[in-house]
């Protein structure tokens, strides 16, 4: 394998774990990250389970990437040439690059205008350490969504023993999981001390510093802290002027290739291209984060990724109950086999399709991902028996 430099911009999840998997690869020659991060790599989904409960977990979220001949460079990109295969970061120094990985992340989507006070997010170790300790003295929350994060933030909430209201136009988990395990989540949310409202238009944060929502109708909540979990928007901004990027953020193939020749792109940055599958979606996930960064590292050295750019595996926790997937979402209907009960709180589901894999969701049970995976795909061979 000739050595050719490979300069990752962002120093997240999906951009250490390319660099791992290019060393793993056999590649020697130069490696640069480049990232605006602070604290350094670390996970960030554990930022809303175990940081938000415990400060003693902070210490374990941190990446290390020791022993790889990793050149780390802490100052964000600001600029890309891909005519010239250059990156500027804020200090003024340009990087040279013959294969550019773009893994810059995403950073959390706010509702209130901008300069206004007191809207709090979750993205960072930051947002994190600020809202637990707004926890310790807060006399009621309110979250603004109903997905993964905004339900975890609500756990936390709960578990602390602050009042919480979740305010979505969908039940908690509906657009992801469907209507069957969203009205048994819902449920068990509402008997753990969370308050649902689903709405009919979207809420907007008031008050400057904000101390509340106004529904659709006119109604407004107020609360000590409000908190949105609407989503992400891709970091994207030192792209201009390359043609990379779009409102979803970067495209890439199968290959976490982009539409310029030797850029490649992995994590919650990019967005998957209209192909026969479907059109450009987007998929920010952890497990997805993990899978592009290794197809990009070997696509960065000009090799056949070995997997594929998305990993069907989902994981959160509910008001207390653990909840896995695997397999392709949106969920819709109900399971085609359930073992155990759901109401009891400990089950095992599997949604069958007749033209593709399974879904296995494994519902306040303890199950290795392994087995889940095997699950997933002997149902996939029944059906198309």
């Amino acid at each position: 394998m000739t050595p050719r430099s490979v300069l990752i911009v962002g120093e997240s999840l999906a951009g250490t774990t390319a660099a791992r998997e290019l060393r793993a690869l056999g590649h020697t020659g130069p490696v640069t990250i480049i990232g605006a991060e602070p604290h350094g790599a670390y996970s960030r989904p554990p930022l809303s389970k175990a940081v938000l409960r415990d400060p003693g977990a902070d210490d374990a979220l941190f990446q290390d990437l020791d022993g790889l001949d990793i050149h780390i460079v802490r100052s964000a990109a600001t600029a890309a040439d891909t005519s010239r295969r250059t990156v500027t970061t804020t200090d003024g120094r340009e990087f040279r690059y013959d294969a550019l990985i773009i893994a810059t992340g995403a950073e959390a989507r706010r509702l209130a205008a901008p300069g206004r006070r007191g809207e709090l997010v979750l993205r960072t170790l930051d947002d994190a350490r600020l809202l637990r300790s707004r926890l310790e003295t807060a006399a009621s929350a309110i979250v603004v969504g109903a997905g993964f994060l905004g339900m975890e933030v609500a756990g936390a909430c709960a578990a602390r023993g602050v009042p919480v209201t979740v305010v979505d136009v969908h039940r908690p988990l509906e657009r992801i999981l469907g209507g069957y395990l969203s009205a048994a989540l819902t449920a068990r949310a509402e008997a753990y001390g969370i308050s649902c409202v689903q709405t009919f238009g979207f809420a907007v944060p008031t008050g400057d510093p904000v101390r509340g929502v106004m529904l659709p109708g006119g109604t407004e909540l107020t609360a000590d802290l409000v908190v949105t979990c609407a989503g992400e928007t891709p970091c994207t901004d030192w792209l201009a002027g390359t043609g990379l990027a779009g409102q979803l953020g970067v495209g890439i193939d199968e290959t976490c290739a982009t539409a310029v020749p030797g850029v490649f792109a992995a994590g919650d940055v990019t967005h998957l291209r209209a192909d026969d599958i479907g059109p450009d979606r987007r998929a920010p996930f952890w497990s997805n984060a993990v899978a592009q960064g290794k197809v990009a590292a070997a696509s960065a050295l000009g090799l056949a990724p070995t997997g594929t750019p998305y990993d069907d595996y989902f994981w959160t926790e509910v008001a207390g109950l653990a909840l896995k997937v695997v397999g392709p979402l949106p969920l819709t209907g109900e399971p085609t086999t359930v073992e155990g009960s759901v109401e009891n709180g400990r089950a095992l589901l599997t949604w069958k399709r007749p033209d593709g894999p399974s879904t296995v969701v494994a519902y306040g049970m303890r199950k290795p991902i392994k087995a889940l995976r095997a699950l997933a795909e002997a149902g996939e061979h029944s059906a198309s028996r």
